[in-house]
């Protein structure tokens, strides 16, 4: 009798059913749904570093603290605390009644976004910022805080914004800009000069011998008798005339060597005059720092070798400096001649 042919039966329990099939197609279906939700949380943020070139993602715009009670200035909003490294750091001194400048400046030599800053520090090596303090005027709190979220290009100190502590505030700035950047030098700046920031980075590139180095355009001033600065006397009776050289206050630069000295001294340790130009003359003439001298910093019109442009001895700055800043933009002298290094030492 011939054999029938062979059934092969699958084992119990191996047989397919409807309920396997259909967890198998939901599992398939949440795994797509999970990936689809993975992909949409990560592009916004590859967009982001892709937007940046991966550069820094805080905020430009930090609040410091002003030493108090003995303590080191805090920096809050920095992240893990790590000082950025650039060449140089300029910090562009501002109040509350000096919007009409900053916009000035933004439509010329000062970065007007994020974008535009982070490409000037690649090109040059410097980083700027806004350096203003605090006032008790709400109103106009406010408004700082609204131009800070709209710029971000701001350093906020914790000290009183007025003219008569103009060397409290640039102390302040010293310390609180070598706490946030790693910097060869450190500049103050005014808000009311015109600035070539291509040619202070050939400046400040230069190489020199002197660690401790003080540039800038260089002014002779008198000489305090106050009996409380013992170590003015012996310099009067050395030269013979009671006058000194300091640099003119709307810019000049401290290497490194030398503000990290202003850092390791207490607040209380410094002796305050009511112009901040002489005070940080007399702070570098204490110190035996060295004198660099040069008039590119104070030139009185754009040629192809200034670095800073503005109204020397008629204003402290530009006259009449919203208006002029973007008259000396349009001229190719201040904005668009090839840059020359100056041999003025």
């Amino acid at each position: 009798m011939p054999s029938s042919p062979k059934s092969y039966a699958l084992p119990y329990g191996r047989h397919p059913s409807p309920f396997v099939a259909r967890r198998s197609t939901l599992s398939l279906l949440l795994i797509s749904v999970l990936i689809i939700l993975f992909l949409f949380a990560i592009v916004p943020y590859l967009t982001q570093i892709r937007h940046s070139g991966c550069a820094d993602v805080h905020p430009r715009s930090v609040r410091v603290v002003w030493e108090h009670a003995g303590n080191a200035n805090a920096a809050v909003g920095v992240g893990d605390g790590e000082r950025h490294k650039v060449m140089g750091f300029v910090g562009v001194q501002t109040g509350f009644g000096s919007a009409g400048r900053r916009e000035a400046l933004r439509k010329t030599w000062f970065p007007s976004d994020r974008q535009g800053l982070q490409r000037l520090e690649e090109a040059t090596g410097l980083a700027f910022r806004f350096i203003i303090g605090r006032t008790s005027d709400r109103g106009k709190m406010s408004a700082l805080h609204k131009e800070v979220a709209e710029y971000d290009d701001f350093i906020l100190l914790d000290i009183q914004e007025e003219y008569s502590k103009l060397p409290y505030k640039t102390l302040a700035f010293f310390k609180a800009a070598y706490a946030l950047f790693d910097a060869e030098f450190y500049v103050k700046a005014d808000d009311d000069i015109y600035l070539r920031p291509d040619r202070l980075s050939l400046l400040l590139a230069k190489e020199r011998s002197h660690p401790q180095t003080y540039i800038g355009c260089m002014k002779k001033g008198p000489v305090f008798t106050d009996p409380k600065l013992k170590w003015y006397e012996p310099l009067s009776n050395l030269l013979g005339k009671e006058y000194f050289l300091h640099a003119y206050g709307p810019i000049y630069a401290l290497s490194a060597d030398v503000v990290s000295s202003l850092v390791a001294l207490r607040n209380d340790s410094f002796r305050m005059f009511s112009n901040e130009d002489v005070t940080i003359g007399a702070w570098m003439l204490a110190m035996n720092v060295n004198h660099e001298n040069n008039h590119e910093l104070c030139a009185t019109d754009c040629t192809a070798t200034s670095v800073a442009v503005w109204d020397i001895p008629k204003c402290s700055g530009l006259c009449n400096p919203e208006k002029k800043m973007l008259e000396l933009h349009q001229k190719e002298t201040c904005s668009k001649t090839p840059t020359l290094e100056s041999d003025d030492e």
